[in-house]
């Protein structure tokens, strides 16, 4: 029952980053404005005629899986930056968030990094210099309390974005992808005092493939620093200096980033190679990698999952709170709204948690899902749930 609590109460707020319908919200809505407005209904009693799809069963959450689900990663990032942070309380709001622009899916990727301690920043999205709903809203949920590490600044600026009003704010700039995650790591390595021992090389050209790395930065605080397939950026290697001969991991196939690319990055640290032919099966490669302290090595059940579409990019950043916080887990990609691709079954079943004599002395696992059934259809969320769920081991005993 471990995983069921945090699903129940992450309900209210899956949707929040939606922003305001009109009449009522939250406990003050009816919970015939909260269907109205798309919340999961609360406070219906036994006796009234369902006003909704009340609790949000079984597509909001199932009892292994959660869904945060907005149309589009400026609500899912609003939806999941209030589930990580309820801001109920001083102590439950965040010290500073961030503002990316939700074009710049490069951007968001590498400001993971400082959803990390000491920071613990989530990602919200712009369009450009205005503040979406969903984002302003989240904002001003959220009231962060301002960031000591960050010389007091309550939002972090990715760019020439929205500056929200009566917020201190600090801006992190850069002249391309590479000099902007360069950037986000110099600001990382400032609040914790030092550079961190390991960093993570990812393609710009392919954001399926750099997908997984947000959720890892976010859990570690190691950036993601960007290369092309055949050159290696000096915006780069200057970052990759600066953490003086490093760990180096590359995130994908030769196709995707070139042995040549794998030799130059030797000249700066070790390099070790993760990846898998494709999307899909390059995420559950690096959700099985580790390497000393480095990697999630989940090849064993009792680990929390999050599961977005290859195709929505900017979910990997909304998500990363999630990889960093609750039930720590990797990113895992489902190519195809409609369908659970046989790799992906395949490790889940690898993982899945078994009882020999009573599952309340077991280990569970629990998925979040990002979007809604445009990312993750409902048949596929049941099927996850069903391969999370622990299972009877038949020991050949009594």
């Amino acid at each position: 029952m471990r995983a069921l609590l945090p699903a129940l109460a992450a309900l209210v707020l899956l949707l929040a980053g939606c922003g305001d319908g009109g009449g009522g919200s939250g406990a003050d809505a009816s919970p015939s404005e909260q269907a109205e407005q798309g919340q999961p209904v609360l406070g219906q009693t036994g006796d009234e005629e369902p006003a909704g799809p009340a609790l949000g069963f079984p597509v909001f959450a199932t009892k292994n899986t959660t869904r945060v689900g907005g149309a589009d990663p400026v609500a899912n990032a609003a939806g999941v930056a209030q589930a990580v942070h309820p801001s109920r309380s001083e102590d439950t709001r965040p010290s500073a968030v961030v503002l990316v622009d939700q074009d710049d899916w490069r951007a968001g990727i590498a400001a993971s990094q400082l959803a990390a301690p000491p920071l613990r920043a989530p990602v919200l999205f712009t369009e450009a210099d205005e503040l979406p709903e969903a984002t302003a809203d989240a904002l001003d949920k959220l009231q962060p309390t301002g960031a000591e590490e960050a010389g007091g600044a309550q939002v972090i600026r990715i760019g020439d974005v929205a500056k929200p009003d009566g917020l201190k704010s600090t801006d992190v700039t850069g002249a391309n992808p590479a000099a902007t995650a360069r950037a986000i790591d110099r600001v990382q390595a400032t609040a914790l005092e030092r550079p961190t021992p390991a960093v993570l090389v990812a393609s710009s050209d392919r954001p399926d493939f750099a997908m997984p790395a947000a959720g890892w930065a976010a859990k570690s605080g190691q950036p993601v620093l960007w290369t092309g397939r055949n050159a290696l950026p000096p915006e780069t290697k200057a970052a990759i200096a600066s953490h003086r001969k490093p760990d180096i991991y590359v995130l994908g196939p030769e196709d995707i980033i070139s042995e040549a690319v794998f030799e130059d990055l030797r000249k700066l640290g070790s390099v070790k190679r993760i990846s898998g032919p494709e999307p899909v099966t390059n995420a559950i490669a690096f959700a099985r990698f580790t390497d000393g302290s480095f990697g999630w090595g989940i090849t064993d059940p009792g680990h929390g999952i999050v599961f977005a579409s290859a195709r929505r990019t900017l979910d990997a950043a909304a998500a990363a709170p999630l990889s960093a916080s609750g039930s720590y887990g990797p990113l895992l990609l489902v190519a195809e709204a409609q369908a659970l691709p046989q790799a992906l079954q395949d490790y889940l079943l690898d993982i899945q948690p078994g009882y020999d004599k009573d599952p309340v002395r077991g280990v569970y696992n629990h998925g979040w899902l990002m979007g809604d059934e445009a990312a993750i259809s409902a048949d596929v969320q049941a099927r996850i749930d069903t391969l999370l769920e622990i299972q009877p081991v038949d020991t050949g005993g009594d």
